[in-house]
């Protein structure tokens, strides 16, 4: 038996105690019930669930799409972001030509069925193209291809693919939503240019959730609501970047207030938790400076978030409380991936827990029971 002591967060509220864990299971939180205040001077590790990040391209160097190196490069993102808090993420991909995508999931495939020591949880793959709108490419290569649920599915055998962003105003968009939702997988509608009309019937095909909203997608106006106005008139889950620089904070509110289950998602790159200078996003170079990660064009190209940031940002600059901040980078994130053990510290769930100090920095990880050196 293994006891993680200090001030907890549980769905129950707050308590100070001890979460009890065996075999990266936990087996029972033993304490008293604390204020939600509590945390703010506290001595105490500030016990968390452990995040979960759902658009993850890169970090330490590493990108997603190197399928030359194995398993190495995701192994490397897996502990890089393992080191700020992430204790389950999916390997995120880019618009690239079939091959490559068919060589990246190869390379993604044994992390997603074993997990390294030291590293997050890599619990599959989020596919985020090729299957987009050309007009609303973002930061992705122009290899924008119409859909087809036979051939997705076909990559779905080469790595367990758990989210798939499409733009519904694509051929056969529609369709092949509904063919990959019976199949189980997660559709989200991103990098569109779809009216509100469409990205509703989207949704009406089964599509449940929207790929970094506000960004790469058709905006929100009075009289053309579009991908946006879809989203905050129905969505009960999407993915925001809360780095500052994607979305504005007012925006993030609105967002918050409308879409009850939104999760927070770093879409970090290569450049994540490294100095400034020149990395690598699938097939562009793209360059770090300070928190920002571009093309040579200006246009922002993923990020060098990582969730420990994430949950500061929640805090600090839009002033949620810690409860609430905690549920958008992890528990709303495991609930929309249909996951009832992870992202919440209840017995019978992972072990999975970030431990910070009253500054809301990390100061100690658990995955899966297993304890993580943080520098």
């Amino acid at each position: 038996m293994h006891k993680t002591s200090g001030l907890i967060l549980t769905p129950d509220g707050w308590w100070r105690g001890a979460v009890e864990h065996e075999g990266g299971r936990i087996t029972g939180v033993r304490g008293e019930p604390a204020g939600d205040d509590a945390w703010r001077d506290t001595a105490e590790p500030i016990v968390l669930p452990g995040f979960i990040d759902l658009h993850v391209h890169g970090g330490g160097g590493a990108d997603s799409m190197q399928a030359d190196t194995g398993r190495a490069s995701i192994d490397t993102i897996a502990r890089t972001h393992a080191q700020h808090g992430t204790t389950a993420m999916l390997a995120t991909t880019m618009t690239a030509p079939h091959g490559e995508i068919e060589a990246a999931l190869r390379a993604l495939a044994p992390a997603c069925h074993q997990r390294a020591a030291g590293t997050a949880r890599v619990l599959g793959v989020h596919l985020e193209g090729p299957y987009i709108s050309p007009d609303k490419l973002g930061a992705q290569p122009a290899f924008a291809v119409a859909p087809s649920a036979a051939e997705i599915l076909a990559l779905y055998a080469l790595a367990p693919i758990r989210v798939v962003t499409l733009a519904p105003e694509l051929a056969g968009a529609l369709d092949t939503t509904a063919a990959l939702v019976a199949a189980g997988l997660r559709v989200q509608i991103g990098h569109s240019a779809a009216s509100y009309e469409t990205a509703c019937s989207a949704l009406d095909h089964g599509a449940r959730g929207f790929t970094h909203l506000f960004n790469a997608m058709s905006a929100l106006h009075q009289r053309a609501p579009g991908v946006v106005g879809a989203a905050l008139a129905h969505a009960e889950h999407a993915e925001l970047i809360p780095d500052l620089l994607h979305v504005h904070p007012g925006a993030m509110r609105v967002a918050m207030r409308a879409i009850p289950g939104l999760y927070c998602v770093t879409d970090a790159t290569a450049a994540a938790a490294m100095p400034d200078g020149e990395y690598r996003l699938g097939r562009h170079a793209v360059s770090k400076c300070g928190a920002g990660v571009r093309l040579p064009d200006g246009t922002l190209a993923g990020s060098t978030l990582t969730m420990d940031q994430a949950l500061r940002n929640l805090v600090e600059a839009l002033g949620l409380s810690l409860r609430e901040a905690s549920m958008r980078v992890a528990t709303h994130a495991a609930q929309y991936l249909g996951l009832d053990d992870r992202g919440v510290l209840r017995p019978g769930a992972f072990a999975d827990m970030v431990l910070l100090d009253a500054r809301l920095r990390v100061r100690g990880v658990v995955i899966e029971g297993e304890a993580i050196d943080v520098a």
